[in-house]
């Protein structure tokens, strides 16, 4: 009995199912889907595959969470072969000493969200570390302080925009 009932519940629920969603009207156009949401700079940085050095660079120099803050910033990203291409043991003593490090990562940060229609205008930017960075466009191509191309311009981050370079620029020495 207890069977017979349970069954014809779930025949009344089908039933029931299918005539409200037969009275439904249909929409005349689908809504749209929700447009993804762009991540901050460590998590763009981290998702694309070529700034891993850069990525432990950040979390080593604790500067994960200023990079994740509202921003806008504006990020000169060396890739995982610029880093690669440093004089034999900088990137271990940088790594190995933390506000070397900051200061060094700092100098590829500015203030701002600075698009590539904007940087070709320019001729220096003050860097987050303190020092200016100057640049240059030579035969239709971005170059920071006379020696690192910007290869990728405008990867568009929650709190700002990065710009992938192919060298390391390090701070001038004072």
């Amino acid at each position: 009995m207890k069977r017979m009932v349970l069954i014809s519940l779930a025949a009344v629920a089908l039933v029931v199912s299918a005539c409200s969603s037969a009275a439904s009207p249909s929409p005349a156009t689908p809504a749209p889907s929700p447009s993804p949401a762009l991540a901050d700079i460590v998590a763009t940085a981290g998702a694309n595959g070529s700034f891993t050095t850069l990525v432990t660079a950040v979390k080593a120099a604790g500067l994960v969470e200023t990079l994740q803050g509202a921003g806008p910033f504006t990020v000169f990203a060396p890739t995982d072969a610029a880093f690669a291409a440093l004089p034999a043991g900088t990137l271990d003593s940088l790594l190995a000493d933390p506000e070397a490090l900051k200061k060094v990562l700092l100098y590829h940060v500015v203030s701002g969200k600075v698009t590539a229609d904007q940087v070709v205008g320019l001729t220096s930017a003050t860097s987050v570390e303190g020092s200016p960075i100057t640049i240059a466009v030579k035969d239709g191509k971005v170059y920071l302080n006379d020696s690192a191309q910007v290869v990728t311009t405008d990867v568009m981050a929650s709190n700002g925009v990065i710009h992938v370079i192919d060298q390391v620029i390090l701070p001038p020495s004072k």
